[in-house]
Formats: structure tokens, C-alpha cells, sequence
């Protein structure tokens, strides 16, 4: 199997299961690295301070108490297991997501797009009632912002880089021209894409990139680590092979962030 590193799970500090529980799985998937990137977002706006606290993704105050785990369960693990984290991005909270990562450090960072204005793009319901130039104008506002998040060099990774695809209100607006733009920055940009199975096994059911858009990466000599943004065990367990065979059909390996 090509793939012993995953770089994007999540443990009970943010959405997913303990983090003991998902060692195992890891361990029991074969994999020699397994990375928890819990959900963060340090920006300073209120509506998004009481969502956090809300729901509990409050990771820029416990990722203390995280770390103090992940030392424990490094004692005994028979992997490496990396303190990592997955920070919501937009353009007007560089500085302080700069501050944090400097004062946090973490053994690596990934940054992700998941929301243009006010809208979660992964929800349907904000795009039900939008025009197609209105959702064309979402469409490209999100990539516009993940280039600058690969500009901005503060992360290593960069999640699930059309993700906006698995929403099926902005489905199909992506363009080549999206893609070229993209595959540029990452050109550019110590930053690098992952290989994202959070929904190749659900009802998506493909890979974060796709593959024409995966294919403009690879003719720019762009590699991939592997994630499988799992959040529970079992996820873990059966997205890992998914993920091997996808690097192993290109006879491709997957980037490492460590040697």
C-alpha cells in the first residue's frame, strides 16, 4: 500500500471521535503517521465566536489540553502521531491566524475555504433560491479566496481544494479557467493539495480534487498528500484503501511533509 501517512482526521476536540479510537483505526489501517487537524477558525467576528462556542470548535483555546493527549498516546502508539490543525480561512483574518499558528506551533497547518460571505458552502439551503449568476459569482469568490489562501504561505496543506463541488446547488460552475488558477498558485506556493476522501465513499462519491482538476495539478508537477478527513473510525478504516488505490492506479506516491 502506497499510502502510510494521514495527514487530516479529526478527534473529539472539534467533530470526530476520541483520539485514542482513531489511533487504533489508524494503526489497524496499516498507516505509520496519522495527523489530528482538528476544525479551528481564530477570526474575531461575534457571529462566528458564538457559533464556535456553540458548537464546541474550539480548538484555539483547548489545543493545550489536546497536545497534553497526543504525548500520551504518543508513549504507546506504534505510529507517529502529528498535532496538527485545520483553520477556517479568509483573506482579513491572515494576521491573526499568523499570531496563532506562531504562538500554537503545531507540527504542520491546513488551511480551508469553507465559507463565502456569510454562507457555509458545503449547506445547501444558502443557494436554493440564488440564480445561476448569483451561484456562478459564489463559485468564483471561492476560488478567488483559496488562492489567496495558497498565497498567503501560512499553511502546508490545503484542504479539499474544490470542495464546493460537493454541494449540488454550486455543482458545474467550475471552470477550466478555475482550475488553471489554482494549479498556478500551488506552482508558486510551498502549499501543497491533499487527496481528500471525505465524501468518495458518501454521497459525493469522488475525491477532493476531481480528476480533470487533479490532472491540471500533475502537468504543473503539483503532488498530493494523502487525507482522508476522516471523522470516526470506521471512516478511517475503509478510506485509506480508497485513497492507495487512487495514488496507486497513477503509480504515483504521495507526498510527505516529514522525512
Amino acid at each position: 500500500m502506497s499510502v502510510i501517512h494521514d495527514y487530516h482526521v479529526h478527534s473529539n476536540y472539534s467533530d470526530g471521535s476520541g483520539m485514542p479510537l482513531m489511533v487504533a483505526a489508524a494503526a489497524y489501517a496499516g498507516l505509520s503517521a496519522v495527523g489530528f487537524a482538528d476544525h479551528c477558525n481564530v477570526a474575531e467576528r461575534d457571529r462566528l465566536i458564538r457559533a464556535k462556542r456553540e458548537y464546541g470548535f474550539n480548538l484555539d483555546r483547548t489545543y493545550p489540553l489536546r497536545r497534553e493527549g497526543i504525548e500520551l498516546l504518543r508513549e504507546r502508539a506504534d505510529l507517529d502521531v502529528y498535532d496538527a490543525v485545520e483553520l477556517d480561512y479568509a483573506p482579513r483574518d491572515e494576521d491573526d491566524i499568523a499570531t496563532f499558528l506562531d504562538e500554537a506551533g503545531f507540527d504542520y497547518a491546513i488551511g480551508s475555504v469553507h465559507r463565502v460571505g456569510d454562507a457555509n458552502v458545503q449547506r445547501s439551503r444558502p443557494f436554493e433560491d440564488k440564480s445561476r449568476a448569483e451561484r456562478r459569482a459564489v463559485v468564483d469568490d471561492y476560488y478567488h479566496r483559496l488562492v489567496d489562501l495558497i498565497d498567503s504561505e501560512l499553511f502546508e496543506i490545503a484542504a479539499h481544494v474544490d470542495l464546493i463541488e460537493r454541494t449540488p446547488e454550486l455543482r458545474g460552475y467550475t471552470t477550466d479557467d478555475h482550475h488553471t488558477m489554482v494549479a498556478d498558485a500551488f506552482e508558486r506556493s510551498r502549499t501543497v493539495p491533499e487527496l481528500n476522501a471525505g465524501r468518495v465513499l458518501d454521497d459525493y462519491g469522488a475525491f477532493h480534487p476531481e480528476p480533470g482538476f487533479r490532472e491540471t495539478l500533475r502537468e504543473r508537477g503539483v503532488r498530493f498528500v494523502a487525507g482522508s478527513d476522516s471523522h470516526a473510525p470506521g471512516e478511517l478504516r475503509d478510506r485509506i484503501p480508497a485513497i492507495a488505490e487512487a495514488f496507486d492506479a497513477r503509480d504515483a506516491e504521495p507526498a510527505t511533509l516529514f522525512e
